[in-house]
């Protein structure tokens, strides 16, 4: 993640918002009443914010927003739901500072994003907290009880991912924890239908089933959800920034959170 090129126009900055350290990546010209809240990968376990700016930067460009990457909790030092708690605590300081939110994230951060976006529902029905604008997840870990069928017919296509390594990853966060809890496995939980929600999968990655599966449940609980599938792209592709299908799933996302945000 560290050799993506950083975007020529967004600049980037060390914080801390809400307790949790991470970035801000700042596109030229971008207004600050409405911004991104970025989960990053790693399966719980890897990934840093200023591993992930530069990717987040070309992000942020191309929605018009400034994006805050999270240092959320890793595991196994701090395993479930320390993650969740870190992505809530950086969510209600930006609610705090008046901002309009929108949560997006990638594999285990893609999960998190979802599961946020419960979180923050339940919150908003007491009148806690406000909904965020929308949700975007980039082949997002729905399902840590690992029982998609992709993680079989999808094996031998997925360069990056296996079961095993997945496993691994699940119990070093969930530490014995029920991998069906919803605050893990977005796929289990209950979504608001107020909400849209944007999924870019690769058509050759295992957690392919991950994203129709909680795609099918987010459009039952009624919202919008615009799923893209990509052909022979595998796992997170948006990331490799050389791709012509990354640029092309990146204008896709742009043009995303620019509508919701309006």
């Amino acid at each position: 993640m560290f050799a993506v090129p950083p975007h020529e126009h967004v600049r980037y900055e060390p914080a801390v918002v809400g307790g949790v350290a991470g970035w801000w990546c700042w596109p030229e010209g971008a207004e600050t009443t409405a911004v991104l809240l970025y989960l990053h990968g790693g399966g719980y376990v890897l990934g840093t914010a200023a591993a992930y700016r530069h990717f987040v930067g070309h992000v942020a460009a191309a929605s018009g927003m400034p994006a805050f990457v999270a240092d959320y909790a890793l595991a196994p030092e701090r395993s479930f739901p320390a993650a969740l708690d870190d992505a809530t605590a950086a969510y209600r300081a930006l609610a705090r500072g008046g901002h309009a939110i929108t949560v997006v994230g990638d594999p285990a951060g893609g999960a998190l994003c979802l599961a946020l976006g419960s979180a923050v529902r339940a919150a908003a029905e007491t009148g806690d907290l406000r909904p965020s604008l929308g949700l975007a997840a980039f082949s997002p870990w729905t399902d840590l009880a690992l029982t998609g069928d992709g993680l079989t017919t999808r094996a031998r296509r997925d360069p990056l991912l296996t079961r095993d390594v997945l496993a691994a990853a699940a119990a070093d966060y969930l530490h014995g924890h029920d991998a069906r809890d919803w605050r893990a496995s977005p796929l289990y939980g209950e979504f608001d239908g107020r909400v849209p929600v944007l999924i870019h999968v690769g058509a050759d990655e295992v957690l392919f089933d991950d994203s129709l599966r909680v795609a099918e449940r987010i459009a039952a609980a009624g919202s919008t959800v615009d799923l893209h599938v990509w052909q022979r792209m595998t796992h997170v592709f948006l990331t490799n920034t050389r791709l012509r299908a990354a640029a092309a799933a990146l204008q896709v996302c742009g043009a995303f959170l620019r509508h919701i945000r309006q």
